[in-house]
């Protein structure tokens, strides 16, 4: 699903009031990682995380990884954090992805 800017402004306004989650360390890049964040946005849809000053990777390295693996949109990024979107697969979490939606 490929957003329009639209949507992408109101997800970005939903984001605003959000504490990251996840963030990148000095562990770096992995499945596991992918999986804990794949799991946090079935449940919530829209999530931000960041990037530690101890991190190897930069924000243009974690946006490409996350978007080469998986089906999570980047919606934006702000100095060394990530706003993320997927639409939940389970309905019961599907606040934000139906208003997303219907701005089509």
């Amino acid at each position: 699903m490929n957003l329009k800017g639209k949507q992408k402004r109101f997800l970005r306004a939903q984001a605003h009031h959000l504490s990251p989650i996840f963030s990148v360390g000095k562990n770096g890049l992995n499945q596991t990682w992918l999986a804990q964040l794949n799991g946090a946005l079935q449940k919530r849809e829209l999530i931000k995380i960041n990037l530690q000053q101890s991190a190897d990777e930069t924000v243009a390295d974690v946006q490409a990884y996350i978007e080469d693996n998986t089906n999570i949109q980047v919606i934006q990024t702000i100095g060394r954090v990530l706003v993320l979107f997927q639409p939940s697969s389970n309905e019961k979490y599907q606040d934000l992805s139906v208003r997303v939606k219907a701005l089509a």
